[in-house]
C-alpha cells in the first residue's frame, strides 16, 4: 500500500508548499534570518531598538466562523481574520508584531484551498508588518470531515518593558474610548449560525436588506486590526489599559485588564448598534445581558485613559484614521465587572 490509499497526498503537501511559499517571502523583512521549509523559523530580534526588550506571544484561532468558509466555499478572507485577531491581542499589551506562524489542519488537503488561506494570511501580515516566517500544514484524512478544516495561529510580538500596558495603572474616574468593530469580528458564531441559518431559516446568499448585503458577506467581514490606530497611542502616557473585545463580548473582557477596587460603568446609549446584532437579538430572541456576554456589539476594541487624556488619545485616533471613536463610559469603584447603564 501507498500512503496516498491511506488518504494522505505527499505531491499535494509539496505543490501546497510550492504555492504559498512566495505568500510567506512576501512578508518577510530583513530580520527573518531562515526560508520556508526549515526546520524552525530564525528571526532577529533588534535588541538596539529597546532598552530592555519583552518578547509578547499569543495563540488563538477563528472558531465557528470557519463554518460560514466552509459554506461559502470563500476561504481568502479567514487567514486575515486569524492574523489581525492575534495581533489585537499582543497590540493591547502594548506590543507590535515581529513574526507569526500558522497551523492548517484538513482531512484532504486541496492545494487551491490553502493558498487561499495562506493567502489572507499573507496579506494580513504584509498590513500590520509582520513576517509569515513558518507553519504547519497537516493532512489528517479520517479526522475532519470532507471540505472542512482548522486553523490556528502563533503571535510573537515586543515592547519595551517600561512601556508595556496591563491596566495596574486604571483608577476610578478613567474613561472608557470604544473603537468600532466592524461586525462580528470572530466571536459568536455558533450561535450566529443557529439564529441565522437554523431558527431564520435563511442562505448564506440571502440578501438582507437591514445589512445591505448578503449574509455570506456579512458574515465573513474581516477581524479588524486597530494596530494602525492605536499605534500612536502606546507611548501616550495617559493610556492606562486596552482591551480586545473578543469572546465574552465587553461583559468578559473589560474586567480582564481592571485591578483590584476598580469596575465599569458602561453606556449602551454612547454608540449605534450596528444592525447585525439588534438582528440576532430580535430573531433569536436573545437577552440583552446575553448579547453583551457573547457578542462585541459593535465595539471591538476599547482603550482606558486618564480624564486629561481623553482629549489627545480621541485626537491623536483621528489622526490615524480612527474617527468612530466614542467615549462609552467611566471606571467606578467596584469588583472587576461591568455595569450597564
Amino acid at each position: 500500500m501507498e500512503y496516498r490509499q491511506a488518504g494522505v497526498d505527499i505531491d499535494a503537501g509539496n505543490e501546497t508548499v510550492r504555492r504559498i511559499r512566495a505568500l510567506a517571502k512576501s512578508t518577510f523583512t530583513p530580520a527573518v534570518l531562515s526560508d520556508i521549509g526549515s526546520f524552525g523559523g530564525l528571526f532577529r530580534l533588534a535588541a538596539d531598538r529597546y532598552r530592555d526588550p519583552v518578547l509578547v506571544s499569543s495563540a488563538d484561532g477563528v472558531g465557528t466562523k470557519l463554518k460560514i468558509a466552509f459554506m461559502t466555499g470563500r476561504h481568502d478572507t479567514i487567514g486575515a481574520d486569524l492574523v489581525n485577531h492575534c495581533v489585537n491581542d499582543v497590540l493591547v499589551q502594548g506590543a507590535e508584531p515581529l513574526f507569526f506562524l500558522d497551523y492548517l489542519a484538513t482531512g484532504r488537503l486541496l492545494p487551491d484551498v490553502a493558498e487561499q488561506i495562506v493567502g489572507g494570511i499573507a496579506r494580513a501580515c504584509r498590513e500590520n508588518g509582520c513576517a509569515l516566517i513558518g507553519g504547519e500544514t497537516a493532512e489528517m484524512p479520517g479526522f475532519y470531515a470532507d471540505g472542512e478544516y482548522d486553523l490556528a495561529g502563533f503571535i510573537v510580538a515586543a515592547a519595551d518593558r517600561a512601556a508595556l500596558i496591563d491596566g495596574h495603572t486604571i483608577a476610578p474616574g478613567d474613561v472608557l474610548v470604544g473603537l468600532p468593530s466592524s461586525g462580528l469580528h470572530t466571536n459568536g458564531y455558533s450561535l450566529a449560525r443557529r439564529i441565522f441559518f437554523d431558527a431564520a431559516g435563511w442562505r448564506p446568499e440571502t440578501f438582507v436588506p437591514e445589512l445591505g448585503a448578503t449574509l455570506a458577506d456579512a458574515l465573513l467581514a474581516t477581524h479588524r486590526s486597530y494596530l494602525p490606530q492605536v499605534r500612536p497611542l502606546l507611548n501616550e502616557a495617559g493610556v492606562r489599559g486596552l482591551a480586545h473585545i473578543t469572546g465574552g463580548g465587553i461583559t468578559e473582557n473589560l474586567p480582564r485588564i481592571l485591578p483590584a477596587g476598580c469596575a465599569a460603568g458602561v453606556d449602551r446609549r454612547a454608540w449605534s448598534v450596528p444592525p447585525i446584532f439588534e438582528l440576532l437579538r430580535v430573531l433569536g430572541r436573545v437577552a440583552d445581558h446575553e448579547m453583551y456576554r457573547t457578542f462585541n456589539m459593535g465595539i471591538g476594541l476599547i482603550v482606558v485613559c486618564a480624564p486629561a487624556a481623553v482629549e489627545r488619545v480621541v485626537e491623536a485616533l483621528a489622526r490615524s484614521g480612527e474617527t468612530g471613536a466614542v467615549r462609552i463610559g467611566q471606571v467606578e469603584p467596584g469588583d472587576r465587572a461591568v455595569r450597564y447603564l
